[in-house]
């Protein structure tokens, strides 16, 4: 194997699960990575070698901690890190950086948490599906997006499974249920003029609960949630289709052009009209 591969996911299209970029790497003695922040959640599991993770805590305290072969690191969302392979014993790893609707409670079910980073298994069979699907992940760049996707997912489920916490979901029946008809409400009206009282007046619920629940279960608040949703639509309508950057703003629920070039910008750091430039599909 190489000693360095790394890949960025070729799609933003995935809304419940999304991959953004995963690897391998035999590290060099002492390679570190860091002070850092990440967007989304980046997991690391070290196949062989041990090393040094410093990452802050639920309370901004930075804590130490040794993390060597057969275990792992979740390095969550504005978590200020920094990772360090050891001198005489270098850490070789794999990683995904991963992130979407169901991730936040992925890493709850798994146990993980910004107090308790350190991935420990319980199992060493599930222990290993969890490192095979990621190495199968990093070797495989060049796999179609969706067949991306299903390992994983794969992977995911191997990381639940192999912990000991495999506890129920900390959001109730009742209260997915609730997130499942917002969402399918967001997904079938975003392109109109919607706002979080129309989504919680959908599932029967005053705003301010309805609210909390959301935040709870997806990580996100709805309005938080609606943005980025209408910001994915609107990049598959600037990379795949000639419409105009008027008429794209038009068709995810943005009548003002300026408000949604605005909107845009605060998502991808850069204008519709540029991204298009940077990405559209050649024709």
């Amino acid at each position: 194997m190489k000693e360095l591969m790394f890949s960025v996911f070729p799609s933003e299209n995935f809304v419940d699960l999304g991959l953004y970029q995963f690897g391998y790497e035999q590290c060099k003695p002492a390679h570190s990575f860091g002070p850092a922040v990440r967007n989304h959640f980046l997991f690391h599991y070290i196949i062989s070698g041990t090393g040094i993770l410093m990452a802050n805590d639920s309370h901004g305290v930075t804590q130490t901690y040794h993390v060597k072969s057969g275990q792992g690191f979740m390095i969550f969302p504005g978590q200020i890190n920094t990772y360090i392979s050891d001198e005489k014993l270098p850490w070789e790893y794999t990683w995904i950086e991963f992130d979407g609707l169901r991730a936040k409670e992925t890493i709850e079910l798994s146990g993980l948490s910004l107090d308790n980073p350190i991935y420990k298994a319980t199992s060493k069979d599930l222990r290993e599906i969890l490192k095979e699907e990621l190495l199968y992940i990093a070797s495989h760049g060049d796999a179609t997006p969706f067949h991306l996707i299903g390992h994983l997912y794969l992977a995911l489920d191997a990381l639940i499974r192999s912990t000991s916490i495999m506890q129920t979901s900390k959001i109730s029946r009742l209260q997915d249920f609730y997130i499942h008809e917002a969402l399918s409400y967001i997904e079938q009206n975003f392109q109109n003029d919607i706002s979080v009282e129309n989504i919680a007046a959908v599932c029967g619920l005053n705003r301010s609960y309805f609210g909390k629940i959301f935040k709870d279960g997806i990580g996100k608040s709805p309005q938080e949630f609606l943005l980025n949703y209408r910001m994915i639509k609107a990049a598959e309508l600037l990379k795949l289709t000639k419409l105009s950057i008027k008429d794209v703003g038009n068709a995810v629920g943005y009548p003002n052009q300026l408000h949604f070039s605005r909107a845009f910008k605060n998502i991808y750091g850069i204008s519709p009209r540029d991204w298009r430039n940077q990405n559209r599909l050649k024709q």
